[in-house]
């Protein structure tokens, strides 16, 4: 197994931060598809700094920084210090960073999208509606949900973190090693799934939610070509009933997981499924 303990000679930015490269999409995909992911991978500003999406080959890539720790990285015995716990390096402690500013909310209508492979402010309407319509005071049930991610962080986790396809061939491995090294559950289920990739499961808060931190603002909002302004991946029901977490407002009751049995758990989901999951599974 791939060792956690990257070959550092000094305490260093590595320690806090760590640069990569991300695999968005195959470019074989359809470009429609491509503005969805790219879109949702580029929304999670919390503790990711995005560059600009580029082709590499037949892949859509962006190069970015992932802001999270070492977790070898401790507090020194002198105020302002710090040492690598599995080195042994000492010295000043790192400064801790989070990249700069990244709004993807522009004010109004206006947002920070990609089209077309490339990232820029789109005006995102809601669509005009020619006949009453009559609105439900509800609320909506993911916001108050008990979901959590791995941090015991509650409700909107399927917008608070995500999967990210980090480029790394096999024989760099020490790229391996300081992406292994990273501070779990910030940074975590790290797996080599080919070659030139391995994936992994990582905490950052999309930058479309609203100010509480609950709803999609661009919940129903449309492109100038009618397709929806909210990438699909946030409202699609995940297959065979995986990918919920914790508390899940949408996963199976207890019973219902007794009585469907291992074979038959998404037959179960679709007891608590709505009619019109596609709209309200993900804010």
């Amino acid at each position: 197994m791939m060792s956690s303990v990257p070959l550092c000679s000094a305490l260093g930015s590595q320690c806090q931060e760590l640069p990569v490269t991300l695999r968005i999409g195959s470019l074989k995909e359809s470009a429609e598809s491509l503005d969805h992911e790219s879109t949702w991978l580029l929304g999670h500003t919390a503790q990711i700094s995005f560059s600009a999406p580029r082709r590499m080959g037949w892949d859509l890539v962006v190069d970015a920084v992932l802001h999270v720790r070492c977790r070898h990285l401790k507090a020194g015995d002198t105020p302002g210090s710090g040492r690598c716990a599995a080195l042994g390096h000492t010295g000043l402690m790192p400064a801790r960073t989070s990249g700069r500013e990244q709004p993807r909310k522009l004010g109004g209508d206006r947002f920070l999208v990609v089209s077309n492979q490339e990232q820029g402010p789109l005006t995102l309407a809601y669509p005009p509606r020619t006949l009453p319509v009559v609105e439900l005071d509800e609320v909506n049930p993911c916001s108050i949900a008990p979901c959590t991610t791995a941090d015991h962080r509650r409700g909107s986790a399927c917008c608070r973190d995500l999967q990210v396809e980090v480029l790394c061939r096999k024989e760099n491995t020490e790229l391996e090693s300081l992406v292994r090294s990273r501070q779990s559950p910030y940074l975590c289920k790290i797996a080599r799934e080919a070659e030139d990739a391995i994936e992994a499961e990582m905490i950052s808060a999309c930058g479309y939610l609203d100010e509480a931190g609950e709803n999609c603002t661009l919940h129903g909002r449309v492109r100038h070509d009618g397709r929806p302004a909210k990438p699909d991946l946030c409202s699609e029901w995940p297959p065979k009933g995986k990918g919920l977490h914790p508390g899940c407002i949408f996963s199976p009751p207890p019973r219902a997981k007794a009585k469907a049995g291992a074979s038959d758990v998404t037959a179960a989901a679709k007891v608590v499924q709505p009619t019109a999951a596609p709209s309200v599974v993900a804010l």
